[in-house]
């Protein structure tokens, strides 16, 4: 009989096993930083809930009593909305994520939101500062999966 040797074993584990992605990587935001884009940015944020909200990372931001991870994001913007006004940033559009039409028929996404700031820059003040990941712990406790996909418009007759 023969035996599956660790590198075997770990090559085949990342395809049982999805990864979570719930912040860019150091790589994903220099490529984002100097992407050269000009004006304004829109994020597709796709958000996956966990079930029961998870506070261990953030104790401090932790409610008394268990809420769900859709809870636990609404109290993120909540206090996020103030900060991303303030740097020129809007919310366009929340909603509730369904199966997918086109894609992988066991992938779904509980929420759907697009932001839109006015510049890359203006996006990374937002998302530096302090008072605003002071509450950052919401979002990490909300979340068990996310996609965050910058767009920028064109015409797409010229």
């Amino acid at each position: 009989m023969k035996l599956l040797s660790l590198s075997n074993f770990n090559k085949c584990s990342k395809f049982m096993t999805k990864q979570a992605y719930l912040d860019p990587t150091q790589e994903q935001g220099r490529d984002f930083f100097l992407s050269g884009i000009s004006g304004t940015v829109t994020m597709l944020n796709l958000l996956k809930f966990r079930d029961v909200a998870d506070y261990s990372q953030y104790a401090n931001l932790a409610p008394e009593s268990p809420i769900t991870g859709e809870q636990a994001y609404l109290r993120y913007m909540h206090h996020t909305m103030p900060f991303l006004l303030a740097s020129g940033g809007e919310l366009l559009f929340y909603g509730d994520g369904k199966k997918l039409l086109v894609g992988p028929a066991d992938e779904q996404w509980d929420a759907v939101m697009l932001v839109r700031q006015s510049s890359v820059q203006s996006f990374l003040a937002f998302a530096s500062n302090q008072e605003y990941l002071a509450g950052i712990g919401h979002r990490v406790a909300a979340l068990s999966d996310s996609r965050i996909l910058p767009l920028t418009q064109r015409d797409p007759l010229t």
